[in-house]
């Protein structure tokens, strides 16, 4: 057996016994923010975190996807409505947030004020630090932090957007999660939060087929789930797709399946070093996914 796979189980054995990976009975606190309604990508990212014993979710925040031209109407309601759904299916319980309706305004208050933004806020002012998991739009985040502009350096922020060229630095912003909320981005660049970004160009990786998931997932009722969502989506008949945020979750969760590097970024772009995922395996992203998938369903 490869040491690669051997890690694998081990961490999936650490799972069904509840060992946790930080030490004994520690965890990582984490609020997930996540735009559920927008793609498929979601529901495997947050399956993903919500199975882990090495962290604990004190908030899933719903975020819009609303400046998108495939919006429905009220695109944060429909993220919300699905991550109860999901919590449902697999019998959790974690305290659900609504987010803002849509991007930042354009003048004056510019935060758009939200029980999920005031979470935000009133964690940042009991704790020391923490961790924020953001898989759509960074409007909630931004909203809190221009609220309440102190918190900003108690803030971790794990995002997936933009497209960084490593070999220039050069920062692009044409990404669906950057044009949700284009003065998010900039706010955040500009502040004090540490930022740590999954790029689009790395995170592609994650293109798999429709046969190859289902048959590595489908003999399981939360896995048929998953598939089911695939299939319902307005484009659900497509033969392959990217697990975008699969590849955020599993890389925070589990290292050593990706790598990052420091870029400082330009003048323009907050003038600062931020951690970027320069790539990640997505072969064991998946292999990972399947195991701790198959270790949940065991035990219920």
């Amino acid at each position: 057996m490869n040491s690669k796979l051997l890690l694998h189980r081990i961490f999936t054995l650490m799972l069904i016994f509840g060992g946790f990976a930080f030490g004994l009975g520690q965890t990582r606190q984490v609020i997930v923010d996540a735009d559920t309604g927008n793609e498929v990508d979601d529901f495997y990212a947050l399956v993903r975190v919500f199975v882990d014993t090495t962290v604990h979710i004190t908030a899933l925040n719903a975020a819009h996807w609303q400046t998108s031209h495939w919006a429905e109407d009220r695109t944060m309601e429909n993220s919300h409505r699905l991550n109860q759904q999901l919590l449902g299916e697999m019998d959790l319980q974690i305290k659900t947030l609504r987010g803002a309706p849509a991007r930042m305004y354009d003048w004056g208050d510019r935060a758009q004020h939200s029980a999920a933004a005031y979470e935000i806020i009133a964690q940042a002012e009991q704790k020391d630090r923490i961790t924020i998991l953001v898989l759509g739009a960074l409007t909630n985040v931004a909203s809190a932090v221009f609220i309440r502009p102190e918190i900003a350096e108690k803030l971790e922020v794990y995002w997936l957007g933009t497209t960084m060229d490593f070999e220039t630095g050069t920062l692009k912003r044409n990404d669906f999660n950057a044009l949700m909320d284009p003065f998010a981005l900039d706010y955040l660049l500009d502040s004090n939060v540490t930022m740590n970004i999954m790029p689009i160009n790395v995170a592609v990786a994650m293109e798999i087929g429709y046969k190859e998931l289902s048959n590595a997932i489908g003999n399981g009722s939360l896995g048929r789930f998953l598939l089911k969502r695939w299939d319902d989506h307005l484009d659900g008949a497509r033969q392959s797709r990217v697990l975008w945020d699969l590849a955020l979750t599993a890389a925070f969760l589990r290292p050593e399946l990706g790598k990052t590097t420091v870029v400082r970024t330009s003048r323009d772009s907050g003038n600062r070093e931020i951690n970027f995922y320069k790539n990640i395996d997505a072969q064991a992203i998946y292999q990972d996914f399947y195991e701790v998938l198959a270790a949940f369903e065991k035990q219920q």
